[in-house]
This record gives C-alpha cells, structure tokens and sequence, in this order.
C-alpha cells in the first residue's frame, strides 16, 4: 500500500503545476501535435517541450510521432476525470467562501 501512496503523491506533484494542468484540459478532447499546443496556451514551444516531457515520464500522457510532428494525447481518460473532480471540488469551495464574505459584510 505504501508504494501506492508513494506513487500517488509523485502524481499528484506532477499535477500541481497550472500549466501541465492547461495541458491536460488542452488534450481532454483528444491528442493534439505540440504546434497546435503552443498556439491555444501562449505558451512557448521550450516551456511546452519541458513540461510535456514531466508528463510523459509520469505517464500522465503518451506521444506519437507523424513525419515531423510529435502528437500528444491524455494515456487514461480517468486522469482527464480526477482533474475535473478536484476543479468542481475547489469551485464549490469558492462558492461556499463567496457566501461567507457576503453573510459577513451583511452582519
């Protein structure tokens, strides 16, 4: 069980990056080449290079190459999931802190 934690916890560090995590909602609807990747994020071709590298060695997404464009996609729909369950997580708890200031600058 351990080593489930401890892989757990190297995941879930991959993860807490903003921008592995604008990668991963990039590819949610299927794989894209690093190009199209670099154009919807503003992000530079270098900076997308490196973190899709971390990814991939976490296994988070898998590549394949087309003449000489490397394609990327998410390895396990259920990563695309896990994410979106954490993102509602954190809306709610938004939500709940935006009724509390107003509760409180009504009293």
């Amino acid at each position: 069980m351990k080593q489930i934690f401890n892989m757990h916890a190297e995941v879930c560090k991959t993860l807490a990056n903003p921008k592995r995590l604008e990668i991963i909602y990039a590819l949610k609807e299927g794989e894209l080449p690093v190009g199209e990747l670099v154009k919807r994020l503003g992000i530079s071709k270098a900076n997308i290079s490196q973190h899709l590298a971390v990814l991939r060695q976490r296994r988070v997404v898998a590549a394949r190459r087309e003449g000489v464009n490397i394609y990327y996609r998410i390895s396990n729909p259920k990563i695309v999931r896990a994410c979106a369950l954490m993102r509602d997580v954190l809306t709610e708890q938004l939500a709940e802190e935006g009724k509390l200031i107003k509760k409180a600058r009504g009293a």
